[in-house]
Order: C-alpha cells, then structure tokens, then sequence
C-alpha cells in the first residue's frame, strides 16, 4: 500500500521513523521501518531521508509498506511451562511476565504458543496457525491464569464463554496513589486511540468497557493494591481505565510509569491476572483456578511497604 501523511504542529522535530511507527499497522516494527526508509520506500516531499531525520510541520510523508504480514512459520520450543491445571480438553497456564502470548511478524520464537506445540503435540492447527488454542490474551508485561483450548471442542465452548461474559476474570493490581473511593466501577468506552495506534483510549462511541474494583492495601500516599473483576474484556482495558480515574498502574511504560517505580525494583506493569473461572467445555461444571502471585509482585509489595515505613 501507499499512503501520503500530513507532518502536523504535534509531530514536528520527531523523528522519521517514529512518526512511520505510529502511523503503519501494528504488526510492522521499527526495524522494518528503518530498512525501508534507506531503501526508498518511505520518502518525505519525494526526496530520501535517514531514519533519524527530523520532520517538519507540513512536510508530506509517502509510506510504502504492505498491507498484511508476511506467512511466518510457528515452531514447537521446549520451553517449561508453569501448569495450573490440564485434561484432555484444555489447559491452564499461570504466564510469566515478559512472554508473549501468540507469534507476532517480527517475534516468532520465545512464546506461550511455541511452548504449548512442543507440550500439546496435537495443538496446531486449533482455532489458527498462529494462534492455535488461544481464546483470550494477556498483555505481555501481564502475568497470571490463561487458558487455552487442545480441541476444536473446547474452542468453540471457551471462544463462546468468553464472547458472552460467561467467565469471571479476577485480577490484582498496583496502582499509583491512594483513592478516595476505597470501591467502585470504572464504566468508560474504550476505542483504538485516535492518534498513537499501539495505544487504547476512552472514547465517546467506544466499546461499553466496564472495571469493578476494591482497594484491599494502600500504602500510605504512594500506592494501592487493588483487587479488580471485569465485566467485559478489552484491550488494555485496566490499564487505561486506571489511568483514566488517574491511578496508573504502577511500572506501565504506555500508560503512566514515572521514574519513581524503579526505587521499588518494579520492571513492568503490576498487574497478575489471579484468578479464572469458566464453564469446562466437556461437563459444563464451573471451574476457578488461582495464579499464584509472581515474585517480582511480591517484590514490590515488600519494597514498598519499606520505602512508606519510613
């Protein structure tokens, strides 16, 4: 595809290739962007420029990249998995931080995906080449209960459950400062933000997007532990709900980190899904399953109970 971009007064000085980043599908990376800037498919006001070109306000930018992602092949990796619980029909992971669901263009190896082809040698081809079994995701920096489905059985059950609110999602979270309302709901619709495509919004016209929380820790003025259920599932949907009632969650780098999360050793956004309760597709009967709390969440706690002590 070819695309002419307008260089508005926000992004002027920014640099070539962030501003291409921002505006081109998701799946497209910064290093793509960069080889396609020398190799003349990005030009700005028809002339070639280097990656780290300083763009201007009124400057017309010509992006050509392609419109769907390349096919990638999925592999089996034989990667340990922290099992919650397993049969015939599905299984419940408890994720560690830092892993990425399903493959991704420019991340095909290291994933929740490439483990359980080499664990559920019958998985592939489930509901997707590259995502097969999966019914729902966690972020990658998000840690807790994910559970995927071994057949198409189970698939369709979960994918259904999900779809129709029929799961109970139960999570924990550190957020920044102390709130006035100890419990409460967040009811705020959530879009694709306007203008930063790796980003999630509240937009009026957005999907009906619902929090429900509890605050069961605080720690004097500098953060809460809250305990968070949802009532529907979207992207990103805790994060930018917190940040929305300006809570942020405490070491999330899209949505509200500040340089002060590091005194407490905290390395990605605190939040672990803990709990994951379902329909099991076979017997119908109602399952919960408990994702112990990592320890680098446990860290923080500790860090922080130290640091307002004093």
């Amino acid at each position: 595809m070819e695309e002419n971009f307008l260089v508005t007064n926000r992004e002027n000085g920014w640099r070539l290739d962030k501003f291409v980043v921002e505006k081109v599908p998701e799946w497209i990376s910064r290093s793509y962007v960069q080889k396609a800037i020398k190799q003349g498919q990005i030009i700005v006001n028809g002339s070639l420029k280097k990656p780290s070109y300083k763009i201007k306000n009124g400057e017309i930018i010509t992006i050509e990249v392609p419109d769907k992602p390349p096919s990638i092949e999925v592999l089996p990796e034989d990667i340990p998995l922290n099992i919650i619980y397993e049969d015939k029909d599905i299984i419940v992971i408890n994720k560690p931080p830092f892993m990425i669901v399903h493959p991704v263009v420019n991340k095909v190896t290291g994933t929740l995906v490439n483990a359980l082809l080499y664990h559920c040698n019958d998985l592939q081809g489930i509901g997707g080449e590259l995502r097969p079994g999966i019914v729902h995701r966690l972020d990658k920096n998000t840690s807790g209960a994910i559970v995927v489905a071994k057949n198409d059985l189970a698939h369709q059950s979960l994918s259904k459950q999900f779809k129709d609110r029929k799961t109970k999602k139960t999570y924990i979270a550190l957020v920044k400062g102390i709130l006035k309302n100890k419990h409460g709901e967040i009811n705020a619709p959530l879009a694709r933000h306007p203008k930063i495509k790796i980003k999630m919004a509240v937009v009026p016209g957005g999907k009906e997007s619902v929090t429900l929380y509890r605050i069961i820790k605080e720690f004097r003025e500098k953060a809460s532990l809250a305990w968070i259920n949802l009532k529907t599932g979207r992207t990103h949907q805790i994060r930018v709900h917190f940040k929305y009632i300006g809570h942020p969650l405490l070491g999330d780098d899209v949505y509200g980190r500040s340089s002060e999360d590091y005194k407490y050793g905290i390395e990605r956004q605190m939040l672990h899904a803990l709990k994951l309760g379902l329909f099991h597709p076979r017997t119908n009967e109602w399952m919960e399953f408990i994702a112990p709390i990592p320890e680098d969440f446990k860290k923080a706690m500790v860090n922080l109970e130290k640091i307002t002590e004093n």
